[in-house]
Order: structure tokens, then sequence, then C-alpha cells
């Protein structure tokens, strides 16, 4: 048995993970196109990548009006299963483990990719000055537009989206995933309803701390009632972040709250992803004790981990495994670099959204390099 702490396998569940480190959820946006559908290409990219004790799928939008980027993949659709059960069979036959990340974007949509409907959200709050990626007006030029103005859902609509949750992890089971993600942070309309700054509903899924998170736990119950496993979902949160808009008046406070929510409803694990920009602040270390004091399932930490912080962050203790988001990029055999401390290859950012295999699958492994 090693002694790498990078190295060392871990239960989730069913599934034995053979190392601590995580491919998190990178959008690329090169679904094919009509039906934004995953392709042998993307499956190749994944596959690439399969020695990572588990990769989360880049989100995958749960329903048409889900949708916040341009060419971005669904699993909402017959056509889309059968793209996605192309990648889940490659990343198996390499060897690999991948789960779906469900995505709702909420207000973080333009009306141009909604087919000119306007983007949902908890509230009709504008994410003013927030950007989304879209396709041009020719379909296949991008660019970068102000979100639209959102409406809010009704109790009904919201019903409505979570049964398009709990529909979309019985697709993901059909495609072949090994459980799903719920994306839940980084402004996305889970988020919508939990930050107070984003909440302005009276009714029953607003004001109150309680009220806040019931849209979150709803949809955990409905994510685990369809996987038939609560090991089989996780949860991806940003707690101390304001990233797209989303800014919560006592976040501490809130987050320990959902963990120990997400606790009770037995999840498989949470994947905090923290503040990733250059200068950005550490998370206390005092709050990940206190993340690991309310959930005592699987802990994933996400922004911009080296090898060596990562190792720390293991043998500490308040956290079971470290997702690397950039690295994983440029090098599809980031666990034997980071085993044998091989230098890292650096990722060409013209090429991280949209385009074909440039960018996506031909950054060579160390041995080819």
């Amino acid at each position: 048995m090693t002694q790498d702490t990078l190295f060392q396998p871990l239960q989730l569940g069913a599934l034995t993970l053979p190392n601590r480190i995580v491919m998190p959820p990178m959008t690329r946006s090169r679904a094919s196109q009509p039906g934004d559908e995953a392709n042998e290409l993307m499956a190749a990219y994944y596959a690439q990548r399969a020695s990572a004790g588990l990769i989360v799928s880049e989100g995958t939008n749960i329903a048409p009006l889900g949708k916040g980027y341009a060419w971005t993949p669904g699993v909402h659709t017959p056509a889309q299963v059968a793209g996605w059960r192309k990648v889940t069979d490659a990343v198996h036959a390499a060897g690999g483990r991948i789960f779906a990340q469900l995505w709702h974007v909420g207000r973080l949509s333009h009306t141009s990719l909604l087919g000119g409907q306007q983007p949902v959200s908890s509230s009709p709050l504008q994410a003013k000055g927030v950007n989304v990626f879209i396709a041009g007006d020719d379909g296949s030029t991008p660019g970068f537009v102000q979100a639209s103005e959102p409406r809010a859902l009704s109790v009904a609509e919201i019903a409505e989206v979570v049964e398009q949750y709990r529909a979309a992890a019985r697709n993901a089971l059909a495609a072949g995933f090994d459980g799903v993600e719920l994306h839940g942070a980084n402004g996305y309309l889970v988020n919508q309803f939990i930050d107070s700054n984003a909440n302005t509903r009276t009714d029953a899924y607003g004001g109150s701390l309680e009220n806040r998170l019931r849209f979150l736990g709803e949809v955990a119950q409905a994510l685990i009632a369809a996987m038939g496993d609560a090991s089989r979902v996780g949860i991806r949160l940003a707690p101390l972040t304001t990233q797209n808009g989303c800014v919560d008046d006592d976040p501490e406070t809130t987050y320990l709250a959902a963990a120990k929510l997400l606790g009770e409803l037995g999840v498989g694990y949470i994947h905090i992803a923290e503040a990733d920009w250059d200068d950005a602040p550490l998370m206390p270390l005092e709050f990940k004790w206190k993340l690991r004091e309310v959930y005592s399932g699987v802990l994933i930490y996400a922004g911009k981990y080296t090898a060596e912080r990562a190792r720390e962050a293991l043998a500490a203790g308040w956290a079971d495994l470290i997702a690397f988001g950039r690295p994983f990029v440029a090098n599809p055999d980031l666990p034997e670099r980071l085993r044998t401390g091989a230098p890292l290859a650096q990722h060409d950012r013209a090429t991280l959204f949209g385009g074909g295999a440039a960018g996506l699958t031909d950054y060579p492994a160390l041995a080819a390099a």
C-alpha cells in the first residue's frame, strides 16, 4: 500500500476510487449541433483522462431552459443520452469512473440560447455585469453578451424543474454514468435560491434560511430517488464565493446548514468549489473543519490545488478527494505526473471553449511529450 496520500484508494458507495484525484466539471462547448449531443470527440477526451480517481463531466443541461452557454451538452433527449453513452463506454473501457454533472443555469442565460424565451430564476433579478457565451447571429461565431433579465419561477414551475432533475438523473443512469453531481454552485439556479441577495421570494422558497434551502433539498431527494442510492449523488457548492452575482449575507451559517441538510439526506459527497482566481483569498481552515463536523460523507475540494497542497489537505483530514481543474486540460495523464513529480504542461486559453480536437484531445501524455 502506497503511503502517498494522493494515491490511497477511497470507497464511494459501491465504487472503489484508486486514487484521491478528481477531474472536476469543466465546460468545453464541443457538443454536436443541432441537438447539443455528446460525441466521439468528447468520448476520446474523457477516456484520455480515465486515470483520475473520479471524473465529473462538464455541466450537462437538464432541460432546454437550463442552457446558458453555446454548444454545451444536454441529457434530456434520447439522442443526448445516446451521445453520453459513447462517453461512459469509452471511460469505462479505459478503466475509469464518471459522474454526470446536472446543470440548470437559471438566470445566467440569454434569450438567443432559449429559442427567444426568457430565462427563469428564483426571483426576477438580472445578473447585471455577468456575460454568457453565445453562438452569435450566424450560429457559429462565438461571443459574450450580458445575461438576459429573468422571470421568477412559480411554485408549480419549481415542482416541474425538480421533476426535470429527476428525469435527468434517470437519463444519466441510462447513459451509463456511475452517478450524478448536482451543480449547486457558481451562481446557477440552485445557488439563486440559496443565497439571500439572489432570492426575494416571500413564499415557501424564500425568506428564511430553511425556505431558501428547500429547493436544494427537494432536488437532492429527487436525485437520490432516481439513482436508487444516495452514495451515487454528489452536490457541488461554492460556500464563500460570490460568482456570477450570487451573494449571501451570512455565507458560513447558510452553507453549514446546507451541508448539514445534505448529510441528513445521505448524499455521497459534497464538492466544494473554492475561489480560484489569481489573487483569491484562501478559504479559512476553520470553516473547512466546521464542514467536516456537520457532514460525515466524502468531501471534495477544488481551487488551484498543487500536489503539495493536496497532500497536506488529505493528510490533515478535512478533505477526502482533491479536484484539479485546469491541469487536467493539458495533462491527460495528470495522476502519473503528480505521482512522479513530472512537469505539468500549460493549456492554451484560446482553445478552451468551442472548436474541435485542437486544445481538447491533442495534448500528449508525458511519454509522448
